[in-house]
């Protein structure tokens, strides 16, 4: 497969399904689905969109194998978490997680974002090494509401 034949879009309703059960299929086979989980998959719209967020989605062949959300933030130096970002077990290893890590900037820049937030797990190598070599660095914050996360992090956008 190669990764040209991917296309990276805007969420849409017909997504919303896709949204959520490609991230619970992670958070799943890792943790454990924690309430702020449920109110972002179950409520995409109000969630994240309806406040000035986004949600990308990653297709192949026409069908949703990845998507990434940047949350709006109201903080004094964060613009958005980059948040919910999940591929299909059955296709990673393909660089599309690569390519919605770079949607998903250039949409956060194209919006005037300076700075983009995220918390993950350290036992999460590809997506912490996918961070790292976008520019995110370890930050230590205030509490977070997911008790999986252990490690948070930072990109300035340049």
């Amino acid at each position: 497969m190669s990764t040209d034949t991917v296309i990276i879009t805007d969420f849409s309703p017909e997504y919303k399904q896709a949204f959520k059960q490609l991230n619970e299929e992670w958070i799943s086979k890792y943790f454990v689905m924690e309430e702020a989980d449920y109110k972002a998959l179950d409520n995409p719209e109000s969630y994240i969109l309806d406040k000035g967020g986004y949600i990308i989605m990653a297709l192949y062949n026409n069908e949703a194998v990845g998507t990434c959300a940047l949350i709006k933030m109201d903080d004094e130096k964060y613009d958005f978490e980059l948040a919910k970002m999940a591929v299909s077990p059955n296709i990673q290893g393909k660089g599309i997680g690569k390519k919605l890590m770079q949607a998903v900037v250039d949409k956060a820049k194209s919006k005037g974002a300076k700075w983009l937030y995220l918390e993950s797990n350290t036992i999460l190598t590809p997506a912490i090494t996918l961070y790292e070599k976008t520019g995110f660095v370890k930050v230590k914050r205030a509490a977070t509401p997911y008790e999986r996360c252990n490690i948070q992090m930072e990109l300035e956008l340049k």
